[in-house]
């Protein structure tokens, strides 16, 4: 589950060697970690009366609660597929008299706990797994008779092992005609395909979370499990649909589909299909219109677009899908205003500050990232985004308004993004296929909604840098060397108009000023592996935000270190990208400066949106001292950059939990600088 964006970074050393950053929820390997499929996944003892609760809650709808008994600690476990010789952080927040936490495997036995009583806390132990060791298995529990206990948001950060069966799909609804019975649920993240279960027997398979199915009439139970190479999980809640009788069979499929471009409109016409009523058109495999007529209007947004028309009588039956017409849409006409404010959107999932509907985001923000898009798989490359399902966000918006939301904020003059990434999103393009998929599915995704461009907010695991690959001109590292081509091909296919943006964290950017790669004295392989990607699209790069918050000490250019959450630690870090930086202090390798307009200070927008949280007045002294010169401290800029771009947060969500501080304060702010 996602308590927010990324969580906090292990606190650098001071001095020579570096301690290796371990970013909590940067790679959660726990199946259903947050207990919202209910104990699935998990394993709990006869009598610990173990059951899944909507209160209280740390996050999402559910928690774990278990009662120790005289005899018994209530203990809850799953084994879990780990790498050997590999680090990783085991955290949980719970509440409750005595709650312990910890993993078992070969050679590992680490373990903590505390007391926290009725208030929720979090409990955190690390372990390596030796030689050999592919599996460990997590655990919390009471202590014996000592009351009930409550556990949420369980996160093992780490690389993921090999052969882990996907987690149990959730969200399965069904809708149901005459003859006809359509399905969809959640993708469940690491799937590749899904069995579809009728009355007990497997019907059909899936490779996307939908189907349809053509039953007998009558009422029938559904449920579906989800598949990959390493097995299947089980299957899911049911979901019961009615299907009718006595219709005659779907119209024929319309033919001669056509469309054209007209400024920001496409214009679609088809040849009538006898014994139809109405079609509907379909742009990818989302439903755009409906219309009795052979012909209908879509706005889709800048981008390469396909449809298809399906026609229907008064059965509501589909026929089957016509020929397709393929259309681009030149980007919208603008570009962004001097100073901008950026905001990730939850856009698929709820964490703890309110769902928000796109037609409702305030119209301080100027680029609305979507938080988030993730891969089905660390190394497949194929990303997916989904709605916030409505079990978890009960006011979402169908997907047509969200659609219609974001016509509406781009019509103002507002930027749209997927973001990839995020806490969850763990993304290694290790292979050409992987980058290939990768811009596939980016590129469907931007076109299925008419998104504006991508963000790119890899964290924990996603970038590292192999030993010896310390040009920053010609990285070598195909994790590395695959996301520059495929940013690359992005770009080119859809123009100077595609915004491009990137978060990452200071580990990855600013630590390179004294740690690259694994390099010496024991550094972190992903120590500033963001630096050559950054370099290698700094002519294409729309925005870069760095997250000054869930960091670590860092060193600034005046050799000393800058803690977050102060004026400081915003002028130092960003003085950096301004001023550029020799990386790992070394005069003849600099990463040079980036202009000041591709350039925003990255910061939470609430006390419990991250670590790192500075107040509205400390940030605007920061913005003064680099815009301005002027309410500088102790750490004197290299220059003057009357240019900075603007502010991004973390997140819109969590900006209207805390009454909107963020958003008009800073919008005020930055209005008055001109």
């Amino acid at each position: 589950m996602r308590a927010w964006k990324p969580a906090a970074l292990a606190a650098l050393l001071l001095g020579a060697l570096l301690a290796p950053a371990s970013p909590a929820h940067a790679a959660n390997i726990v199946t259903n970690p947050g207990f919202e499929s209910g104990l699935s996944g998990w394993t709990c003892s006869a009598t610990s009366g173990a059951q899944a609760v909507t209160t209280p809650v740390h996050s999402g709808t559910r928690a774990l609660q278990a009662a120790p008994a005289g005899s018994d600690t209530a203990r809850c476990q799953q084994t879990v597929a780990v790498q050997p010789g590999q680090a990783y952080t085991l955290s949980a927040w719970v509440r409750g008299s005595y709650v312990f936490l910890g993993a078992t495997g070969t050679g590992i036995n680490a373990s903590t706990w505390g007391s926290p009583g009725a208030a929720w806390s979090q409990l955190t132990t690390s372990f390596t797994t030796g030689t050999g060791v592919t599996s460990v298995t997590v655990h919390v529990n009471g202590w014996y008779g000592q009351g009930a206990y409550h556990a949420d948001d369980v996160v093992l950060d780490g690389p993921p092992g090999q052969g882990q069966p996907p987690a149990v799909p959730t969200g399965l609804t069904g809708t149901g005609g005459m003859n006809q019975a359509r399905l969809t649920w959640t993708a469940v993240t690491g799937a590749t395909g899904y069995n579809v279960f009728r009355n007990g027997t497997r019907v059909g398979s899936a490779t996307e979370a939908a189907y349809t199915d053509n039953p007998s009439p009558g009422t029938h139970s559904y449920r579906v499990s989800a598949t990959n190479a390493a097995g299947e999980s089980a299957q899911s809640a049911a979901a019961s649909v009615t299907v009718g009788n006595d219709v005659p069979p779907p119209p024929p499929a319309p033919t001669g589909l056509t469309g054209s471009v007209s400024g920001s409109t496409v214009s679609l016409t088809w040849n009538a299909a006898p014994t139809a009523t109405g079609y509907h058109l379909y742009r990818g495999t989302a439903r755009v219109a409906t219309v009795t007529g052979t012909g209908a209007t879509d706005s889709p947004g800048p981008g390469t677009h396909t449809y298809h028309v399906r026609a229907f009588h008064t059965s509501g039956v589909e026929s089957a899908a016509s020929n397709q017409a393929t259309v681009t849409v030149a980007g919208n006409p603008g570009t962004l205003p001097k100073r901008v404010m950026v905001g990730y959107l939850h856009a698929s999932f709820a964490n703890g500050s309110g769902y928000i509907r796109m037609a409702d985001v305030p119209n301080e923000w100027d680029v609305i990232n979507l938080a988030f898009g993730e891969p089905t798989s660390v190394t497949s490359g194929d990303i997916r985004f989904r709605q916030c399902p409505v079990a978890e966000c009960p006011n979402v918006e169908s997907e047509a308004d969200f659609i219609a939301g974001i016509r509406a904020k781009q019509a103002l003059g507002k930027k749209v993004l997927i973001s990839i990434g995020g806490q969850n999103g763990q993304v290694q393009l290790t292979t050409t296929a992987a980058r290939d998929a990768f811009v596939s599915s980016v590129s469907a995704i931007i076109d299925r909604y008419g998104l504006d461009g991508l963000d790119i907010d890899f964290e924990g695991h996603s970038l590292y840098l192999n030993a010896g690959d310390t040009n920053l001109s010609a990285p070598t590292t195909p994790v590395i060397v695959n996301l520059i081509a495929a940013l690359r091909t992005l770009k080119a296919r859809y123009g100077t108009r595609f915004v491009l943006t990137m978060a990452p964290e200071t580990f990855f950017v600013q630590l390179g000023y004294q740690f690259y790669g694994p390099g010496t004295g024991g550094a972190d392989s992903r120590s500033a592996s963001y630096l050559p990607v950054i370099h290698a699209m700094r002519g294409d790069l729309t925005l870069l935000h760095v997250q000054d918050y869930n960091s670590g000490p860092i060193m600034g250019l005046d050799n000393q270190y800058h803690t977050m959450g102060t004026h400081d630690f915003h002028v130092a870090m960003t003085d950096m990208l301004l001023a550029g930086f020799p990386i790992r202090g070394d005069v003849n390798n600099v990463f040079p400066a980036l202009r000041q307009d591709q350039v925003a200070i990255g910061l939470p927008a609430a006390p419990w949106a991250g670590n790192g949280f500075t107040t509205v007045a400390e940030v605007q002294k920061a913005f003064d001292c680099l815009a301005k010169g002027t309410n500088c401290g102790p750490y004197r800029p290299r220059g003057v950059y009357p240019n900075l771009r603007g502010l991004m947060t973390w997140s819109i969500n969590w900006d209207k939990y805390n009454g909107f501080e963020f958003s008009r304060a800073h919008r005020a702010y930055l209005n008055a600088l001109g």
